[in-house]
C-alpha cells in the first residue's frame, strides 16, 4: 500500500509505466479500483492510495469499486451478505 503523498509525480508515472502499481484506492472509503476508473480520478489526492495488486488491497480490507470492477464487487457483496 503506497500513499499518493509518498510519491513524486515522476515516481508515480514510473511505477504505473512499469506496472508496479496496478490499482488505486480511497483510504477514507476503503474502496479500490482500476487506475482508469472515472470515480477514482475525481478523488482528492490526500485520500488516494495505490496497490500493487488486488490481493494487497483485499488484505488491507478494501472492497472493489462498483463502477469499474462490477464482477469483483458483486462477488464481494455476496460474501458480505452471507456474513
Amino acid at each position: 500500500m503506497i500513499l499518493h503523498s509518498q510519491l513524486s509525480p515522476e515516481q508515480l508515472r514510473s511505477e504505473i509505466h512499469h506496472h508496479t502499481i496496478l490499482f488505486g484506492g480511497n483510504k477514507k472509503l476503503k474502496i479500490y479500483g482500476l487506475l482508469s476508473c472515472h470515480s477514482g480520478k475525481k478523488m482528492k489526492t490526500e485520500n488516494r492510495i495505490f496497490f500493487r495488486n488486488e490481493k494487497e488491497a483485499r488484505q488491507n480490507n478494501y472492497r472493489p469499486c462498483g463502477h469499474c470492477m462490477k464482477e469483483a464487487y458483486q462477488q464481494w457483496k455476496k460474501i458480505q451478505q452471507k456474513s
